[in-house]
């Protein structure tokens, strides 16, 4: 387990290699397992990947994976006020706090919530993906139209590849390479990444040069605490519950995280501008769901996700 997390931790880390990712490279590293010793390997690499993913986007605002996108609207804000140590502080005992409680949540509730998870049918997922396009458009800060023409071209997006029911090819152009579809991952990558390039580049010439900070102050304060307790644990119940739900899993989680944090607060226009909360519940909540999402699959033989 320490191996995989290790290992895991390392390879998430590194732009575009989410959890799935990195499974399939170290998958050989578990062949002179016994099946116990393997489950437990890729369990670690799971959760080390699912980490790694918070530092680029902190360090960076390149998310490591899909589920640290929301991670960049505060962390990246965070480390260029010289804050980035206490953000990767807390990201790191956040989803330790969550990973821990979605493992006593499996021992507990995994054999009705695994029942629960089976019932999700057509209904259900159109009611999820409502909630994550309702996110998008809350989440946006600005204009109202421009977040809805968002939520709009990602789901014409969405519609590119072979149709499902009929198994022809739809807004491909003739173009194999897109005949799957997109993949959110390089999408993810090319938003964050490429725009910040481009800020750069706007950026007059005595302005402009590499953004550098000193990470220290790793161990986060007491006020720091005080604020992240609370985003912490709603985190982590959020995430575990939402991971359970088969093609929801850490992404929905930590967009339904920070929507809850930004609700609740007294003053949500501290979010986007370097918020240690909008750190910590995301965090937490990915993990959580990563946890969430073993139940199906250890009782039932169904993943959640890829």
């Amino acid at each position: 387990c320490f191996v995989g997390c290790f290992v895991g931790t390392f390879v998430g880390v590194l732009p575009g290699l989410g959890p799935a990712a990195t499974i399939s490279l170290l998958f050989p590293l578990t062949l002179k397992l016994s099946a116990v010793q393997a489950i437990i390997m890729l369990a670690g690499i799971y959760y080390g990947a699912m980490y790694g993913g918070s530092t680029t986007s902190i360090l960076i605002n390149v998310p490591g994976e899909a589920a640290s996108v929301v991670t960049c609207l505060d962390g990246y804000q965070m480390a260029r006020k010289g804050r980035a140590g206490p953000a990767l502080g807390i990201s790191a005992f956040g989803s330790f706090i969550a990973g821990t409680f979605g493992t006593l949540m499996i021992m507990v509730l995994a054999p009705p919530l695994a029942s629960l998870a089976l019932k999700f049918g057509p209904p259900e997922f159109v009611g999820l993906v409502f909630l994550g396009l309702t996110l998008i458009t809350y989440l946006s800060s600005g204009s109202m139209v421009k977040a809805l023409m968002i939520a709009v071209v990602g789901l014409l997006i969405s519609c590119v590849g072979i149709d499902i029911g009929t198994g022809k090819e739809r807004f491909t152009l003739g173009i194999a390479t897109i005949a799957s579809g997109f993949d959110i991952v390089p999408i993810v990558m090319g938003l964050f990444g490429i725009s910040e390039v481009l800020l750069n580049i706007e950026k007059s010439a005595e302005i402009r040069g590499v953004f550098q900070t000193k990470i220290k102050e790793l161990l986060p304060t007491k006020q720091d605490w005080k604020d992240s307790s609370g985003s912490i644990a709603r985190g982590s119940v959020i995430g575990f519950f939402l991971g359970l739900i088969p093609g929801g899993g850490a992404l929905i989680a930590s967009l339904a995280s920070y929507s809850i944090e930004k609700k609740i607060t007294r003053h949500p226009e501290t979010f986007g501008c370097g918020d240690i909360r909008g750190v910590a519940g995301p965090e937490s909540a990915n993990n959580a769901g990563a946890q969430g999402s073993f139940i199906p699959l250890l009782s039932l033989g169904i993943p959640s996700s890829v």
